[in-house]
């Protein structure tokens, strides 16, 4: 199955997250989270263990971890390789992107995803091909 979406970094941290502050944007995380059409990449997997065991969230170590095999074993995960590397280049200077940014971008369309959820890049923007998708603002989120 190719995944429709692309699930960043910052959803699956507060889907999980167990701080207070978060409680808003937990909810609308996880009805992302429990939808079938998502996958992720290398670098939101690493990106996920370093934030989500920060004091803030709540999480021990090995929680993560097992949330982590959990999005292994069940979510299409795209790995990084030299290409993707350029690709992300091309991304960052095209659209002026952080290369964290543009490398996520590049890992979701070669996953085949064509919209990246994700409250760090502008709503509603097409960047090469993927759509990014804000789902905290007061916008309808797309039908499950």
């Amino acid at each position: 199955m190719i995944p429709y979406y692309f699930l960043d970094t910052n959803i699956l941290i507060y889907g999980v997250s167990l701080a207070a502050d978060h409680q808003s944007k937990r909810e609308i995380a996880r009805t992302w989270m429990a939808r079938g059409d998502w996958g992720i990449s290398t670098q939101v997997l690493m990106e996920f263990s370093v934030n989500a065991c920060r004091p803030g969230h709540g999480l021990a170590k090995d929680a993560v971890g097992m949330f982590i095999r959990e999005f292994v074993d069940t979510r299409p995960i795209q790995g990084m390789d030299a290409r993707m590397v350029v690709d992300a280049l091309e991304i960052q200077s095209r659209y002026a992107l952080n290369m964290w940014d543009a490398a996520i971008l590049a890992a979701a369309k070669r996953l085949g995803c064509s919209q990246l959820v994700s409250e760090d890049l502008n709503h509603g923007q097409n960047y090469a091909g993927v759509v990014a998708v804000n789902p905290f603002l007061d916008t309808p989120s797309p039908a499950a």
